[in-house]
């Protein structure tokens, strides 16, 4: 580790000092991208000192995929997410869709958002992979590292925002796409944007089924999606959004002891109103959400044993107002001040199934209650310089309060070159779950707590055809949640720790004309292993554009995964490789492609999660239009 540290470092003074620059244009050139998510206005990300990825529709709309998710962990290193099949992530024993960023994350400690809203199921805090479509994505921007600062708990290891389509030229637009493959796969889509004068909307429908490549492992989701805004005056504009999704799902359990009968019929929605301000020097915005989910669950048998006549049903909710202002000053000065309000819970019982005369076991009623208010400011030096620093306060309605610290620098001495510094702060309020329900259930558990050193260098070439990035972190932890046995019962404590360090290396770029790749690379040292955080992480894409048609081709390489703790650990290695075609053609305003991929061409054998081996070769193809 410690040579190829070496080079790296070599690698990035050798390309700071480098003065060619190209006047070249090309669709991929790296562009000094603004970003919002980490101080609510928008910034370029060289005056940022927090790592981000920005993950443009243009790279999505590639693989084809519905689901989000696993596309972020191929374009962002150092994050990892779980699966188990063809498509759907689940919920519930045997679910996929753990997000892990830099080894944190399962527990909910990684938010995901859209549009700046924070979505998690009130009773059990995490999020829901299978709700997020990559089609209403227009870009996604991923901070590695803290976002407790802004967005308070389960902000602890980074932010996921998804930040959606928006029609911004007058007309409208129509997409239609079809899919099928392997194991009866189907996916379809149908999206609209609309815009005239002050108003302007968009709407999207998705739907995905398969059968799955195990037997009683069926999935199907329609997701839908609608989002509008009207432009008051020159300053002002009103916004919301609404969006939906049920699924319907089954666990076909570990391949070596099947579970009969797990079946999960979920049913998620979320909205959002909001008004915002730009005034050039003033920008923010008041916006109040609600989030709902109702879950029924049957926990199935194993074989030998009964149906059964109880099944886990819930409805919970995650509600808030935010209020935030920016202030950009003409001395390089720019502060935001922001105020939360955020309520979450629910109530879950196990009621009996049809015929059974089981009688209804209530498991919890509760809610909880955070308030919170925030102030990030930041000054720009001889426009070289900038420092960066904030505080949040959030009070929580069961354990009182909690400070959270933020300071950072970026330094931009030589064209192209950017060298940053952050200090943050990270933490995760206990869930619902942890606090009330089942056996090991502790009301006076505390947030866990997490702290991130990083230092990171940027550097483009070539008027931003070749980028280059590498970050080194520390992160350290208090306060985990682990189960401990106490007088022979078991029950959540504030026990565990964490010290994971490492490295992340991105490198992208033209590599002539039409030939275009990218690749990234993550090395992580765990003191204490946890599941789904790969040692090693390698992912490499190149793609290439000759007039109508596009070749892509990727590879992900995986080693030291635990996949089971325990007396008895598991670790796994694997490599996989995908590859996509695509013609693109026009008949008058119809513009049409038609495509084909390939998932795991090599039919590499391999789990993510224990017990669930993941498919081997997938095929797909089909056609989208465009009007």
């Amino acid at each position: 580790m410690q040579k190829l540290t070496i080079i790296i470092i070599a690698t990035l003074f050798v390309l700071s000092t480098e003065k060619l620059y190209s006047t070249d244009t090309t669709s991929h050139r790296v562009i000094d991208s603004v970003v919002v998510t980490t101080n609510r206005h928008l910034l370029k990300r060289t005056l940022v000192p927090n790592s981000i990825n920005i993950i443009n529709a243009s790279k999505l709309e590639p693989s084809v995929n519905s689901a989000l998710l696993p596309s972020l962990g191929k374009e962002v290193p150092g994050l990892f997410v779980t699966q188990k099949g063809v498509t759907g992530f689940g919920v519930s024993e045997g679910s996929a869709g753990v997000v892990n960023i830099r080894g944190i994350g399962q527990g909910n400690k990684v938010l995901l958002m859209m549009d700046g809203q924070p979505q998690f199921a009130g009773i059990f805090g995490h999020s829901l992979p299978d709700i997020y479509v990559a089609s209403d994505a227009e870009r996604v921007e991923v901070v590695r590292g803290p976002g407790s600062l802004v967005y308070g708990s389960n902000a602890a290891a980074g932010v996921i925002n998804v930040i959606t389509h928006k029609q911004l030229e007058d007309g409208f637009r129509l997409k239609g796409r079809f899919m099928y493959g392997s194991y009866n796969t189907q996916k379809y889509l149908l999206s609209s944007g609309f815009a005239k004068g002050k108003f302007s909307g968009f709407v999207s429908v998705n739907h995905d089924k398969t059968d799955g490549h195990r037997e009683n492992s069926g999935f199907r989701i329609t997701n839908g999606y609608i989002k509008s805004s009207y432009k008051l005056s020159q300053n002002f504009k009103i916004s919301g959004d609404f969006s939906i999704a049920k699924t319907v799902s089954q666990n076909p359990g570990e391949s070596f002891k099947p579970i009969f009968e797990n079946t999960m019929d979920i049913l998620r929605g979320n909205g959002s109103i909001s008004l915002e301000n730009n005034t050039g020097k003033f920008s923010g915005a008041l916006k109040g959400f609600y989030g709902f989910g109702d879950h029924y669950i049957n926990d199935g048998y194993f074989e030998g044993g009964t149906p059964r006549e109880m099944m886990f049903k819930s409805y919970d909710h995650n509600s808030g107002i935010m209020l935030y202002q920016s202030y950009i000053g003409n001395n390089g000065t720019t502060i935001t001040v922001g105020a939360d309000f955020k309520n979450w819970g629910g109530n879950a019982s196990n009621v009996p199934v049809k015929n059974s005369s089981a009688v209804e076991v209530e498991l919890v009623d509760k809610n909880v209650s955070e308030i919170a208010g925030y102030v990030i400011a930041q000054q720009e030096f001889f426009k070289v310089l900038n420092i960066n620093a904030g505080l949040r306060y959030e009070n929580n309605s069961i354990f009182g309060g909690e400070w959270v610290p933020q300071a950072g620098a970026t330094l931009n001495l030589i064209k192209g070159n950017t060298i940053k510094y952050v200090f943050s702060k990270g933490f995760r309020s206990p869930n619902i779950r942890e606090m009330f329900m089942f056996p090991p259930q502790n009301p006076d558990l505390l947030p866990e707590r997490f702290f991130n050193n990083e230092v990171s260098i940027l550097q483009t070439l070539w008027d931003g055809r070749l980028s280059a990035e590498v970050a080194f972190f520390l992160v350290t932890g208090e306060n985990l949640i682990q189960i401990a046995f106490i007088d022979g019962k078991p029950r959540n404590v504030n026990t565990g720790i964490v010290n994971n360090r490492g490295f992340e290396v991105e490198l992208s770029g033209e590599i002539a004309k039409n030939l275009y790749f990218s690749s990234n690379y993550s090395y992580l040292k765990m003191k204490n292993p946890v599941l789904a955080a790969p040692e090693n992480m390698f992912n490499a894409n190149i793609e290439y554009t000759p007039g109508k048609f596009r070749f892509n081709a990727g590879v992900q390489s995986i080693s030291d995964l635990y996949i089971a703790l325990g007396n008895s650990p598991v670790k796994e290695s694997y490599a996989v490789v995908n590859a996509s075609a695509s013609y693109t053609g026009k008949i008058n305003i119809l513009r049409y492609t038609i495509f084909a991929k390939g998932d795991n061409l090599t039919g590499a054998k391999y789990s993510i999660n224990f017990g669930f081996p993941m498919p081997g070769r997938v095929f797909s193809a089909g056609i989208s239009i465009d009007i």
